[in-house]
């Protein structure tokens, strides 16, 4: 049975040593990590494993010169600590992530809850490696938030297997929602235009994934299965516009690892009894997404090459992120009767300074197989069935025209 513990004792829970898994995105335990922060002497030696997001504001291999941090995907708060070596990246989809998670030695796992509507205590709107840390762990710490509550179909914390509890007052981690502009919106209607009626979709979060979900309130019958559930998707499943009723796998219900989003999404989430949270081992899974009839992953590149190669990853030299799930999304989508793989990017970057349509990538993400449809906001490209001549020409025609002459004869 789980034992209550002051934040003040968390630190001595640390030695030389230990590999301490925390959780990520929203859910990670910020009350712990503070308490961590004002006792930097505790974090020596000590390894942390964090796969976080930009909301995520820890480097937690800043906390003692001898503290490393590893992690799957790289924000900005990281970027110093990997430029020194104190932050170790490992290139890995999210599928693989879990399972290394789970086989790898954890001393320590530090994880967040709150209580739900009825008092029941459950793990906070990021389930990822949730299963794949409590497995894992020789020792759960969870923090309990009296300050918000929890999602109803999140996981309910067993105190029989938790080893400490710890209240605290943290507010629940929000996302700002993002406005698109104008080429956001154009790029979502081009893939509107690729939905249909009864598809399920996978999204990500940005400008782009927004624009996408705004025009789609004409269709129907939709699904909805991926990493993350974000406004839109929570306002389509209000409208009625996703409702499951076509999945032959979760029938009626949304799947998602965590809810990204605004203090509305979270508020909504806590009575709603139709989205899923389950952790990457079943939304990433190859054999659960084969089961999806229609299944259409859209996600976004950095930039992508003549061949069809995608960089999701890397700019200037620089790792700027990680590979995250959108090639599990992408090759799942082959096995899923119907299914398509959409790449979804503006033309240009840098002030439509440099195209984003590239003879060669920087970083190879995602294979040339794995893509089907390429839009941006001057069409679409579909690669499919298409030689490598062909599709060349297709992905030419949608770079923006000040970089297509130079695209097609190397000026």
């Amino acid at each position: 049975m789980a034992q209550m513990l002051d934040l003040s004792e968390v630190p001595e829970l640390l030695a030389p040593g230990h590999r301490v898994f925390v959780a990520g995105s929203c859910s990670e335990p910020r009350a712990m990590l503070a308490a961590i922060a004002v006792q930097p002497a505790c974090a020596e030696g000590v390894t942390f494993v964090q796969q976080p997001l930009p909301i995520n504001q820890y480097d937690l291999s800043s906390f003692h010169d001898t503290t490393r941090q590893e992690t799957y995907f790289v924000t900005p708060s990281l970027k110093d600590g990997l430029a020194t070596g104190r932050v170790l990246f490992t290139p890995m989809q999210m599928r693989n992530i879990f399972d290394h998670i789970a086989r790898m030695p954890v001393d320590v796992a530090l994880l967040s809850a709150a209580r739900d509507q009825h008092g029941v205590i459950r793990y906070a709107a990021n389930v990822d490696y949730l299963d794949a840390a409590r497995a894992a762990a020789k020792m759960l710490v969870v923090e309990v938030s009296d300050a918000y509550t929890a999602p109803f179909t999140c996981p309910a914390v067993d105190e029989n297997e938790v080893d400490y509890l710890v209240t605290c007052e943290s507010p629940v981690m929000t996302y700002p929602v993002t406005e698109p502009d104008e080429t956001s919106s154009i790029i979502g209607a081009h893939i509107a235009g690729l939905i249909r009626d009864g598809d399920c979709l996978q999204t990500g979060i940005g400008a782009v994934p927004a624009a996408i979900l705004a025009n789609l309130k004409d269709k129907s019958d939709l699904g909805f299965h991926g990493g993350l559930i974000d406004d839109g998707v929570m306002e389509l499943i209000d409208a009625g516009n996703i409702n499951g009723r076509q999945k032959r796998v979760d029938n009626g219900r949304h799947v998602t690892g965590m809810a990204l989003g605004s203090e509305s999404l979270h508020e909504w989430l806590v009575t709603n009894e139709s989205v899923l949270f389950r952790s990457a081992n079943y939304t990433h899974d190859y054999h659960v997404i084969a089961q999806i009839p229609r299944f259409v992953s859209i996600n976004s590149a950095v930039e992508i090459d003549l061949f069809g190669q995608v960089n999701a990853e890397v700019a200037g030299g620089r790792q700027i992120s990680g590979t995250g799930g959108s090639v599990d999304f992408m090759r799942a989508s082959k096995a899923s009767k119907g299914g398509r793989s959409v790449v979804a990017m503006a033309s240009t970057a840098r002030g439509g300074s440099v195209s984003r349509i590239v003879p060669t990538v920087e970083m190879v993400t995602a294979l040339r197989t794995d893509v089907d449809i390429v839009v941006t906001e001057f069409g679409v490209a579909e690669l499919f069935d298409a030689p490598l001549q062909e599709r060349a020409e297709r992905l030419i025609a949608i770079a923006h025209p000040d970089f297509q002459d130079q695209l097609r004869y190397g000026e």
